[in-house]
């Protein structure tokens, strides 16, 4: 089996890869770098799906795989505040689809205001605790956690729930 990953990022590689190996442990997993076709920033759960699709789509495509798999992080405005969250999007060659959200929590005012004007949230964690490219290690949910969940396992939690309907086609019809 050969599975694409829309992203070079390591974190959302090895979250698939994880994933995979645990339910098809002679998988192949393929790291491609495809436009998600949003914004590097998405702020809303309907733009992190639309770019989370966009890549599964792309590096299904371009890997000719059996399976596409996208990440995005993101961010989801609402009334308690600057949510942090993440989206995950399987798909196949026959259609079949798999779209799973991953846990939120609110970001601090402080960090919620500036990706309210425009920044990236990995950009201004790096600043607020002095280090480079944490999107690509803990993440801002390792950070803000203190390491008790870290950016890689809840891309992990995500995907899982995104490949419910392919170990489970027949309680999800279609694609097939």
């Amino acid at each position: 089996m050969r599975i694409a990953v829309g992203s070079t990022n390591p974190v959302k590689v090895a979250a698939v890869t994880r994933v995979v190996r645990r339910l098809w442990g002679e998988a192949h997993v393929i790291s491609l770098d495809v436009p998600s076709g949003v914004r590097p920033q998405p702020m809303s759960d309907d733009e992190a799906i639309a770019g989370a699709r966009n890549r599964a789509w792309a590096a299904l495509r371009r890997a000719q795989a059996d399976l596409g798999v996208g990440l995005e992080g993101s961010v989801a405005e609402s009334p308690y505040g600057l949510f942090l969250t993440g989206w995950a999007v399987v798909v196949s060659r026959e259609g079949r689809e798999g779209i799973a959200g991953g846990g939120r929590l609110v970001l601090p005012e402080a960090v919620a205001r500036r990706v309210r004007a425009g920044e990236e949230l990995g950009p201004v964690m790096d600043k607020l605790v002095g280090e480079r490219n944490t999107k690509q290690a803990r993440g801002a949910v390792g950070i803000l956690t203190n390491g008790l969940i870290v950016r890689t396992a809840a891309f992990e939690q995500m995907v899982a729930y995104a490949l419910v309907p392919f170990l489970h086609p027949e309680w999800y019809p279609g694609g097939e």
